[in-house]
């Protein structure tokens, strides 16, 4: 790598004048185009790889590491669709980068990433390997797509189909979310009133049925347990209950994430959401990729990496294993017994007909519809359930209470 400085002229015909690092001339020339100049004089001077590994060795700076700031899945959306318009509009690459690098603030996720995006262009680095020096921000599908798009010429295309994927599953995991949140919220007001009522409200009554020193009802005595354990102890019950959920979210993370996704794919009230969120999105995802030239083995090892469960990426690679075999992929996950017969149907009349795209596609559409019918049979379902689980709780306080009054007013009474 050498440095450049350069003379060119931009869209208004003002001069610009700098230096950049490249491996030769002709990477200067296409850099200088990229960012929407028109170059005048290119010429080598000192100072080029040699200073530039002093630099890095002295800790200064590094041209090759991503930083540290990474863009949500919502900011990467908008980023896509902001960049597939931009160039649609006749702006060339490195200007449209530079746009989106100026937006906003220059430190939120999207103005850093797109700055380094911008930087790398600059330098002679293909779209497509800027994309994957940032995986935490950029998918492998984002990655894989954009070089199929590099390779066909097609990448204002490949940038909106990239938004129409993003825009489903992000659509698909707030419809589940939402889904979600409502037993979640109500729960956690259900929990926070039990303790309240055990640690302020029982207590005051406990003391009086006490001073009256009558035989209490069973009930009675049961509540005064647990509100005693819950004063006493609640601070040991807390630190309990975070460190069990710390080890089972390591356990999840490890060597239990088989047996966790397998289990939420059959999970009662649940299995509608999560199963028939996970079949759309792969239906989508492979439907995306093969649709933009990307191979069937990239395609899987891709929505493998993506599917977000263990059970289905296991499968996912043992039918990439298959395929180099020269079998299909419907076979092999038709006898995993992990998808649906109506999905590996649907995918086989596609590989007959050798329009695999479109099948994904009418799979992906299906599986998003059960998810709506799913989400609303769900949330149906819970309002009965959480109101029978409040009236449990409450009944049963009502009930410890209540009898303790009737056997002193009865006793009184004698």
């Amino acid at each position: 790598m050498a440095n450049y400085e350069y003379r060119a002229l931009d869209s208004k015909r003002t001069p610009k004048t700098g230096v950049l690092e490249a491996a030769d001339r002709r990477g200067v020339l296409v850099a200088l185009r990229g960012m929407g100049l028109t170059p005048l004089s290119v010429k080598e001077v000192a100072g080029g790889a040699r200073s530039r590994e002093t630099a890095k060795a002295a800790g200064f700076f590094s041209f090759s590491k991503a930083p540290a700031k990474r863009m949500k899945p919502a900011e990467v959306l908008l980023f896509t669709s902001e960049l597939a318009d931009l160039i649609e509009a006749g702006m060339t690459l490195g200007a449209a980068l530079n746009t989106l690098a100026n937006q906003g603030d220059r430190h939120s996720g999207m103005c850093v990433v797109a700055t380094d995006l911008k930087e790398r262009i600059v330098r002679g680095e293909a779209f497509s390997d800027a994309v994957d020096a940032h995986p935490k921000t950029f998918p492998a599908i984002y990655g894989n797509m954009v070089r199929a798009g590099e390779a066909s010429g097609a990448m204002v295309e490949v940038l909106h189909r990239l938004t129409e994927h993003y825009e489903r599953t992000q659509s698909m995991k707030s419809k589940i979310v939402s889904a979600l949140t409502y037993p979640c919220i109500v729960l956690g007001i259900g929990v926070l009133a039990v303790i309240f009522a055990m640690v302020k409200i029982v207590p005051q009554f406990m003391e009086l049925f006490k001073s009256m020193g009558q035989e209490l009802p069973l009930p009675t005595k049961i509540l005064m347990g647990m509100s005693e354990g819950m004063i006493r102890y609640g601070v040991f019950y807390a630190l309990g209950g975070i460190t069990l959920i710390l080890l089972f979210r390591k356990w999840v993370q490890g060597t239990g994430r088989m047996k966790w996704d397998a289990f939420k794919l059959k999970m009662p009230l649940v299995k509608g959401l999560i199963a028939a969120g996970a079949y759309a999105s792969l239906a989508y995802t492979m439907q995306t990729l093969l649709s933009n030239g990307v191979n069937v083995l990239s395609a899987l090892r891709i929505s493998e990496e993506t599917s977000g469960n263990a059970v289905i990426g296991a499968e996912l690679k043992k039918a990439r294993e298959r395929v180099t075999d020269g079998t299909t992929i419907s076979g092999p996950l038709a006898q995993s017994g992990v998808f649906p017969r109506m999905m590996t149907d649907m995918m086989a009349l596609g590989e007959q007909t050798g329009n695999l795209p479109t099948a994904l596609g009418h799979i992906g559409k299906r599986y998003e519809a059960e998810l709506n019918r799913n989400i609303k049979v769900f949330t149906t379902m819970l309002e009965p359930i959480l109101i029978l689980f409040v009236a449990v709780v409450v009944g049963f306080v009502a009930i410890a209470i209540l009898s303790a009054v009737f056997s002193a007013t009865s006793a009184m009474g004698h």
